[in-house]
């Protein structure tokens, strides 16, 4: 195939094949496209980066090409720009006229409607701009001369701009064969070959097989989001043996239907044949991850094969904010740390810790300015999970940790020359520390003195265990809950006292963000008045029902490269 889409993975700009004339006209008419192409012609340029991208020209996978390419294109893409309007349907008449020696196979109205992109049969014996120019000259048009290195990428514009397509872009192409001369390489492959060579795509399986309706394909595209992404060098054997363990699950163990289907990222079919009969020799079992995937891709295939555009697209963008791999750096580690079944709670958990990271930062809402002044709960029982968030709080904390626990080992100097200059005239003065990670096992009075020391900065607390607040603060939760919704609101918060030693409070804006975790019943300990506000101010999340989920083989871990792109 020589026509490519564009996509993002994370901050990787990767592409993959398109192999049907159908599949190509579905993202040109998609309603998302249309909307977009209207915008651009009613004079929004910006929105012209949102149109679908395509990639007529690519070289096999290396430092320069995008990735998702595996052999040398049989096509040229060309961009022809700044026609005037009075040459513009001359020029297409002129393309059209030489389409057969030009060899066209892609013909479309550039999205500003001043030029043409067209696609054309390469040229072995000449480079990409030798192919370029020799293209200029046979039209008698200059091309844009800054869109002419072979990974260049087309805007492409709806079906009512397409003006020629020919079936032939869509097909198959056979690799080089080393011992041909340069001109002799390139063939078109036989439309009776339906298995492709070890270099298949790792983002196109071998065959369009199906289960329940189901392209393999997409269940393994879903398999490497839920995972954390697809296999990175020196891991490639290793993830590819567990997708072959959790796959072989819905494709009763056929180690020949796994040889077919799985992705190879290079590996020769011996090898492959090696990694899944491994795979397959462990003891027979299901998959819990392929059971969700065949149910929540089950349900969104249904939906996709409907008729209705604008639910496609509405279930399309859906299914692009859920994506793993579409989410920031942090979020997407985060959410792979613990699995797809916590990916709400952790999410409610970090965003504090952004919130508190981003101190400063403010908001437009409803004409107000708003800090990120945030306050979470993780509900969920006992064994459900709760437990995994930890490290990833840690992880988001831990330049802040780091700075804290330098501030308290001078507090403890401090405590330690006190303790000393007891009966001394002269005592040690105490610092003034911004420690600004503060546990909740505290007191109204050390809290308030803490908060008054952040230096205008977010505070951040957090609690795996909900109890320490309603037993801690058990006399004084309504305090508690008082100090929670001024820091929510960003207010004024003062406390004063008579005595000269006891702790007196100004603090101009309140700035706190909390996260607790604990079983239900504790958030009805810890959230006792229901008439005080606080619950309009909580963010709550529910860990799910696992009670007779059995145990898993390997669980979902925090990994020191995921702990490593969080701190970034």
């Amino acid at each position: 195939m020589s026509v490519h889409i564009i996509y993002y993975e994370g901050a990787k700009k990767k592409m993959r094949p398109i192999q049907s004339r159908e599949e190509y006209m579905k993202l040109r008419h998609s309603t998302r496209q249309q909307k977009i192409m209207k915008a651009v012609h009613e004079g929004d340029e910006e929105l012209k980066r949102k149109l679908v991208q395509m990639n007529y020209s690519c070289l096999p996978n290396d430092d320069s090409s995008l990735k998702g390419s595996t052999r040398m294109s049989t096509t040229v893409g060309m961009d022809i720009d700044h026609v005037g309007a009075d040459e513009m349907e001359s020029l297409k008449e002129r393309i059209l006229s030489k389409k057969d020696e030009l060899g066209l196979l892609m013909l479309e109205v550039s999205a500003r409607g001043e030029g043409y992109h067209l696609v054309f049969r390469r040229r072995e014996e000449l480079t990409q701009e030798e192919n370029l120019k020799w293209a200029s000259d046979l039209l008698g048009v200059k091309y844009d001369e800054g869109a002419k290195d072979i990974t260049r990428v087309f805007y492409t514009t709806t079906g009512e701009e397409l003006l020629f397509l020919d079936d032939e872009i869509f097909e198959a192409q056979a690799s080089p064969d080393p011992s041909k001369g340069r001109g002799e390489g390139t063939a078109k492959a036989s439309s009776q070959t339906s298995v492709l060579s070890p270099q298949t795509s790792a983002l196109s399986p071998q065959t369009s097989k199906t289960f329940k309706g189901i392209p393999y394909s997409e269940i393994i595209k879903e398999y490497w989001m839920r995972m954390g992404g697809e296999p990175e060098e020196g891991e490639r054997n290793d993830k590819l043996h567990r997708l072959a363990a959790n796959l072989r699950a819905i494709c009763d163990n056929s180690e020949s239907l796994l040889l077919e289907i799985m992705p190879r990222y290079g590996l020769a079919e011996d090898e492959m044949k090696a990694i899944i009969h491994s795979a397959c020799k462990e003891p027979t079992k299901g998959s819990k991850i392929m059971a969700e995937i065949v149910e929540v891709r089950g349900t969104n295939y249904e939906l996709r094969s409907g008729e209705d555009d604008e639910e496609e697209e509405k279930l399309s963008t859906l299914n692009s904010q859920l994506s793993i791999n579409s989410l920031p750096m942090g979020i997407s580690e985060s959410i792979a740390a613990v699995g797809p079944q916590l990916a709400m709670p952790v999410v409610t958990a970090v965003c504090p810790c952004i919130g508190m990271l981003a101190t400063g930062v403010s908001l437009d809402v409803h004409g107000v300015q708003r800090g990120l002044n945030l306050i979470s709960y993780i509900a969920g029982d006992f064994a459900s999970g709760k437990g995994m968030i930890d490290p990833v709080i840690d992880a988001w904390m831990s330049e802040v940790m780091a700075l804290d626990k330098m501030y308290q080992m001078q507090e403890d100097e401090w405590r330690a020359k006190k303790r000393a200059a007891k009966n001394k005239k002269e005592q040690p003065e105490e610092p003034k520390l911004p420690v600004r990670c503060l546990t909740l096992n505290n007191t109204v009075a050390n809290l308030a003195e803490r908060l008054a020391n952040t230096e205008g900065k977010h505070a951040f607390s957090f609690t795996p265990e909900a109890d320490t607040v309603a037993q801690k603060w058990k006399s004084t939760l309504s305090d508690f809950s008082v100090m929670l919704r001024q820091s929510y609101d960003g207010t004024k918060y003062e406390r004063e006292a008579r005595s000269a030693d006891a702790v007196n409070v100004h603090i101009e804006k309140l700035l706190w963000n909390v996260v607790m975790c604990g079983t239900p019943d504790a958030l009805y300990r810890v959230v006792s008045n229901y008439t005080d506000g606080f619950q309009s101010r909580i963010a709550v999340a529910r860990t799910p029902d696992n009670t007779f989920a059995p145990l898993e083989d390997k669980p979902h871990v925090l990994t020191e490269r995921q702990t490593e792109r969080i701190k970034q």
